[in-house]
């Protein structure tokens, strides 16, 4: 009995032993497949959380961006309108400036001109009235060449050019000019508005249009050296080309008429260089005397008048300025 009682007691606490033990496994394995679900249901968040985030953010983003891009894309697109609006506006206000500034350029321009040409004319007229005058006798143009006559047609036109331009300029005359001759065609052929000059001209000669007295004949073959000049004179220069140099010419045809003579004084104001042509002349083109003559006039300085109208070219110099000074 006793050995029957130990042996269910043994049993007993095998199978208490047992019953813990599967307790306390089972315990254990509940305890581990709680941590188990907690950390499979955790994973499952955190693989849903990622799965909606990488879901989610690209679409969002997407989204966003797509917006954001065209948002962007709007605002630069009105800046890029109003900018070539801007640009254009721009350059239609800088071309109706340009307009505007070249009309009026011309305005003033044409105006500037008109007033000039004004100008110059009432400055002439007024040399008819009170200023020296100078006469151009034409009566030789049958001593010259067609090509001296040429010549001729062109120093007028100088001559005049720079009595418009002179601050005192002369009233001009151009005596014994033939209208349609030879030397008037070729004036008007080679002067642009030749007939519109500010001179009286006419067939006659000089010795029927002034009074003798008044007369003053410039010829470099004169004794007289041309001293001052007198507005109430009349100078005439003989209108010759002669590339012949026929001699005396003017001189003659003045004391054929008695007239009073004289000469630039170049003789004393002025010496002959050495030159290696050993060439020396007194003869000038017309418009080289009008230079003298209205550079005096101006300056009352015979020094700058042969200066300015006697070229090196004519083998003169002026003298040193010790014997200027004793003149």
């Amino acid at each position: 009995m006793a050995s029957a009682e130990g042996f269910d007691s043994v049993e007993k606490l095998i199978t208490l032993d047992r019953t813990d033990l599967q307790n306390g496994l089972k315990d254990e394995n509940c305890q581990t497949e709680e941590e188990q679900l907690s950390m499979d249901f955790l994973s499952l968040l955190e693989i849903d959380s990622d799965n909606d985030s990488l879901n989610s953010l690209p679409q969002e983003s997407g989204k966003w961006c797509s917006r954001n891009v065209l948002r962007k894309q709007r605002h630069w697109e009105k800046i890029t309108a109003a900018k070539k609006c801007k640009r254009k506006q721009e350059k239609e206000r800088r071309k109706a400036k340009n307009a505007q500034d070249l009309q009026k350029g011309a305005t003033e321009q044409k105006h500037s001109k008109k007033f000039l040409k004004a100008l110059t004319k009432e400055h002439l007229l007024e040399a008819k009235d009170s200023g020296p005058r100078l006469c151009i006798d034409l009566s030789m143009t049958q001593h010259m060449t067609k090509k001296e006559i040429s010549r001729l047609a062109a120093q007028i036109r100088r001559l005049y050019g720079s009595n418009k331009k002179a601050e005192k300029p002369f009233w001009l005359y151009l005596t014994s000019f033939v209208v349609n001759g030879l030397l008037y065609d070729e004036c008007v052929r080679m002067n642009d508005g030749f007939v519109n000059y500010l001179v009286d001209t006419t067939e006659n000669s000089f010795l029927d249009v002034f009074p003798l007295e008044t007369v003053v004949y410039l010829t470099p073959d004169s004794d007289n050296a041309l001293e001052d000049v007198d507005p109430e004179k009349v100078y005439v220069i003989g209108g010759l080309v002669d590339e012949s140099v026929q001699k005396k010419l003017t001189y003659h045809k003045a004391k054929d008429h008695e007239l009073q003579t004289a000469r630039l004084p170049i003789q004393e104001y002025m010496v002959k260089n050495i030159n290696m042509k050993n060439f020396h002349s007194e003869i000038l083109a017309i418009n080289q005397v009008f230079d003298v003559l209205s550079t005096y006039y101006r300056t009352r300085s015979w020094v700058e008048a042969l200066q300015a109208g006697v070229s090196p070219g004519k083998g003169y110099v002026l003298r040193n300025k010790t014997t200027l000074e004793e003149i």
